[in-house]
């Protein structure tokens, strides 16, 4: 095969120590020259690399997403500059088994380069991959507080207390207020219940008989310490909310034209935006992006069948915000994406449904951040509007037939 890149190097990263491979033109005899070497992953020993690497001058660098352990070395090449990083999914350059040792996955991998075999992965900028850290790390909080509140539900069922079964938010400013004075010892059920602030008071006789349980001294420690986590969550999450929203100050259009989409929320368009950025560049065109993010139908065909077509793997950071969106637009009235839904949730089921409208809000994302421009909705009779009227008569027509009806049709004057 053909050399493409003269000059190329792979690395094989693990957690202690990096091995490269350079290859380089040869000498007389025509034959590429291979000179392989291993450096610890400590930053003095990657800068070390970093040193060699411009010495070879290479200028193609590229090294398999390994965890997190690529990270690092990915960071001080960076910063290096000097050349042209790529990072590769590895099941794309499996090495043939049985042969299986670090050198040999570093030679492979600058064989495949220099031949220009290998599809780089999407690797966000800097500014990016710091926001991209605080947004998922803020999920992760948010989910913990979900989960908190459930085992505070729990503790209370568990005590016999049913105060979920009358106030819509147990841990709402009047919950909080009564699950406190249970914790400091106050038993009487018209106590705890004069607690109860805005229209929750209309339920003071509900909450009466709702409060009075078996609540014990060991469901007092369950319920004060997950108050007290509930709490410190809270403050984590404002502070990373602040921090988040200064980190997003350069991507706060894109931003903006996100939250106009049908289920997009301000937080939803920050974790779409942390997780593909804004420069659609990256992405020639929507359907890229959506196999990126593992948001489109599998492709796997072989002897002319059609096999399973679920998504592939993907970002999925991405997944479940785009699915929590989809859900979201579902739930509205008289929009495009909610139309979509209903309409595939009758053939394939709501949760399919739900993929499908994650995958359309993708690629409407992909055009608002390619154009930078707002949403514009199509409507819900857009479906209704496409279809050819005497063909959707005929429709209707025979679902009335097929119920028992005799149908003449008269054209409105």
């Amino acid at each position: 095969m053909d050399v493409i890149v003269e000059r190329c190097a792979g690395l094989d990263v693990g957690k202690d120590e990096v091995v490269a491979c350079v290859r380089t033109p040869g000498g007389s005899d025509g034959r590429r020259h291979r000179e392989v070497r291993t450096y610890r992953t400590f930053t003095a020993q990657l800068e070390a690399l970093a040193d060699w690497l411009g010495a070879e001058n290479v200028t193609e660098v590229v090294m398999e997403a390994t965890g997190q352990y690529w990270k690092p070395v990915w960071y001080v090449l960076e910063a290096r500059g000097g050349y042209e990083l790529k990072l590769v999914n590895a099941r794309h350059v499996k090495i043939v088994p049985g042969r299986k040792t670090d050198v040999a996955d570093a030679t492979w991998l600058a064989e495949l380069l220099e031949h220009g075999l290998l599809r780089s992965s999407f690797v966000p900028p800097p500014a990016v991959r710091e926001l991209r850290d605080l947004t998922r790390y803020r999920k992760r909080l948010v989910q913990a507080h979900a989960s908190e509140c459930q085992r505070v539900q729990k503790t209370l069922e568990d005590a016999g207390i049913k105060l979920g079964s009358v106030a819509s938010d147990v841990l709402g400013v009047s919950g909080r207020a009564m699950l406190r004075a249970l914790v400091a010892g106050e038993k009487d059920p018209e106590v705890l219940a004069d607690l109860a602030r805005g229209q929750l008071r209309k339920k003071i006789p509900l909450l009466r008989e709702a409060l009075y349980g078996r609540f014990s001294a060991h469901h007092a420690v369950l319920v004060r310490l997950a108050l007290d986590h509930l709490e410190q969550l809270e403050s984590s999450v404002a502070v990373l909310d602040a921090e988040v929203d200064k980190v997003m100050a350069p991507f706060a259009e894109a931003r903006d034209h996100l939250d106009s989409i049908t289920g997009v929320g301000k937080r939803a368009a920050e974790c779409i935006v942390a997780e593909i950025g804004a420069d659609m560049s990256r992405f020639p065109t929507a359907a890229h992006l959506a196999s990126w993010a593992g948001m489109c139908p599998g492709n796997n065909i072989t002897g002319g069948k059609r096999r399973s077509g679920s998504t592939n793997k993907g970002d999925r950071w991405l997944s479940e915000v785009l699915n929590e969106c989809a859900w979201a637009a579902a739930h509205s009235r008289g929009t495009y994406l909610a139309a979509q839904f209903w309409r595939l949730a009758r053939r394939i089921g709501k949760k399919k449904a739900a993929v499908a409208v994650g995958h359309s809000i993708l690629v409407i994302a992909w055009y608002l951040l390619s154009e930078a421009r707002d949403y514009d909705d199509l409507g819900q009779d857009w479906f209704s509007r496409r279809t050819d009227p005497d063909r959707r008569k005929d429709n209707l027509v025979k679902q009335l037939q097929s119920l028992g009806y005799a149908v003449t049709l008269r054209p409105v004057a």
